[in-house]
């Protein structure tokens, strides 16, 4: 199966005159599962229709990237990338970032700020007629009234700003394939407003038709008064963790009104397995050949992606927000297929880089009993402290790792994903892990020491991962291994004072002797609990005040005290960074 087009030439040599679907999208164009543009240009292809890509358009020039391939019978597709544009361009003191791991050799510069806006406005202007449906991360955290970090300010939703037709929030595939079938035969509002899991504006009659609706604050009281937006986020995440929502949200803005309609149920296994089973062709377009390495591609290349969402809530992250609180689990049969045909590649070494999720070690968890979690709210399954409906049986997942060590050519198979080790069983799982599918340094995410800065940022208490540590040890010890457990942490999140960060550094610096090579500056991003605390120096579901770490010197600070003095010299020696950047938490 060849490529999907990405210029007029490649649309002729499939004997096409006209395409139905021009995807725009911010990333280089990898054809692959993990990459989104790609996963639904060959869900759209299956169901028939043509489909082109256009991957990082040039914005600044003449426009002829928005222009080749003419006007879609049906619509336009936009998406920023695997990555929300603004901390794929900024670090979190806000400086430009010299690096793009989606673009080839590495390169910056080819993606602008607030892509999804930038793009669309162009495609608007250019054909004003022809509907644009925008999707992805980036417009899926930006869907209402959002908190912006970068210009320090609320934002409306990305459908005001970017003027596009509809908007697809969350997972796409099903509802990509319900907004193309309710386009076969023209725009029809009427259709595409009825299709759950999408966003769109219209005018108070339509909303006063409505049925079963909630009623947001307006982005005009969000911005008078902070607590009118952290009342929002409340209801709002509320919403987004049900396992079965049914209540149309409305967010008034000017005389316009903001619609969200309700989510789907989680995608059936049978659903997902038909999404990885597409026939990708599981490399970077041929236009990219002598362009250098995309890092992010060479991160995944072998690599598979076991399930999706995340029951964990943590504060500060958007997986749930995007992927969804409820599991949803790929079948044995697709995982091991994907795993034989990484064998098959011709540059595979006999080496699985990751056989990982959000969380390494969420496959095919849930609630025991279903019903129990039809009725519940709560934002996340571990925190405050685990559901005692939840099943974390490993099992499963240990049968799994045994299976795909055993596909011909596989040498060893490691798991880089972060493993919540608040989700440990009795069975075994850990010392499986250490002895199979590491490869010299287990990562994982403690966050912080302080309980009072953990509850806020949704983490297990940090005796679990001491007692992780001691067994970690243990296990390496019985087994001869020479073997790190590398732990990662976060600097100025709401409520982290520079007296939480001083005895995180004791604890951790000089009680366990861990030499850190990472401790990240929060970015807060859109739609998620720390960024609503952030702006609003509160907690939302308690309205306790925070302190915030705002200024550029505070942060310093905070991080200051991951240097130490140097024994011979006396100068101070920082504890070094890795070249690479820790993978994302924004669902990339």
């Amino acid at each position: 199966m060849a490529f999907l087009p990405t210029t007029l030439k490649e649309a002729r040599q499939r004997g096409w005159d006209s395409v139905d679907v021009v995807l725009f999208t911010g990333d280089a164009y990898i054809d692959h599962p993990a990459f989104g543009a790609a996963v639904i240009g060959r869900l759209l292809e299956a169901e028939g229709y043509r489909v082109a890509i256009v991957p990082q358009p040039n914005w600044r020039d003449d426009l002829r990237d928005f222009r080749k391939f003419g006007t879609p019978r049906l619509f336009f597709g936009v998406t920023a990338g695997a990555m929300d544009s603004m901390v794929n361009h900024y670090t979190a003191n806000k400086r430009l970032r010299s690096n793009d791991a989606y673009t080839p050799g590495g390169a910056a510069g080819f993606r602008p700020d607030y892509a999804v806006e930038t793009y669309t406005r162009i495609l608007k202007r250019l054909y004003p007629h022809t509907p644009v449906v925008v999707g992805g991360i980036e417009a899926s955290l930006r869907r209402l009234t959002h908190y912006d970090y970068w210009q320090d300010r609320l934002k409306p939703s990305i459908l005001i700003d970017s003027g596009a037709d509809l908007l697809i929030y969350g997972m796409g595939e099903r509802v990509v394939q319900q907004v193309a079938a309710a386009m076969r035969n023209g725009y029809n509002a009427k259709l595409l407003r009825k299709i759950r899991q999408v966003a769109f504006l219209a005018d108070r009659a339509y909303v006063e038709r409505l049925g079963d609706r909630l009623t947001l604050r307006s982005h005009e009281e969000c911005l008078a008064d902070p607590r009118a937006f952290a009342e929002n986020f409340r209801r709002i995440e509320t919403e987004s963790n049900l396992m079965e929502p049914h209540t149309v949200l409305v967010e008034p803005a000017g005389d316009r009104y903001v619609v969200v309609n309700p989510a789907n149920a989680t995608l059936s296994t049978e659903e997902l397995d038909r999404s990885f089973d597409l026939p990708y062709e599981r490399a970077p377009h041929p236009r990219y050949r002598g362009k250098g390495d995309i890092p992010a591609w060479e991160m995944i290349r072998h690599s598979v992606n076991i399930h999706r969402g995340c029951f964990g809530g943590c504060a500060f992250c958007t997986i749930s927000a995007h992927q969804g609180k409820f599991v949803h689990t790929r079948s044995e049969r697709s995982i091991l297929d994907e795993v034989r045909r990484i064998a098959a590649m011709p540059d595979f070494r006999g080496y699985l880089s990751d056989i990982g999720g959000p969380s390494a070690n969420m496959y095919g968890m849930g609630g025991r009993d279903r019903t129990r979690c039809a009725g519940c709210r709560r934002p996340s399954c571990l925190h405050p402290h685990p559901c005692p409906n939840l099943n974390n049986d490993h099992r499963p997942l240990l049968d799994l790792y045994a299976k795909i060590r055993a596909v011909k050519g596989v040498k060893k198979a490691f798991i880089g994903s972060g493993i919540r080790y608040d989700l440990f069983d009795d069975s075994g799982y850990l010392e499986t892990v250490i002895r199979h599918h590491t490869s010299g340094r287990l990562k994982v995410a403690p966050e912080h020491t302080e309980e009072r800065v953990l509850a806020l940022m949704r983490k297990p208490p940090f005796a679990q991962f001491e007692r992780l540590n001691d067994d970690f040890r243990t296990i390496c010890r019985r087994n001869g291994l020479n073997y790190q457990l590398i732990p990662y942490f976060i600097s100025s999140h709401p409520g982290c004072t520079e007296r939480d960060m001083q005895a995180l550094a004791g604890k951790v610096l000089g009680r366990l002797h861990f030499t850190l090579e990472q401790v990240q500056d929060l970015t807060p991003t859109p739609m998620t609990l720390s960024s609503v605390m952030f702006y609003t120096g509160e907690n939302p579901y308690t309205g306790e005040k925070v302190y915030v770490a705002r200024s550029q010197e505070e942060k310093r600070r905070q991080k200051g005290y991951f240097f130490r003095p140097q024994q011979r010299t006396g100068r101070p020696e920082r504890y070094r960074m890795p070249p690479q950047r820790r993978k994302s938490k924004t669902g990339d």
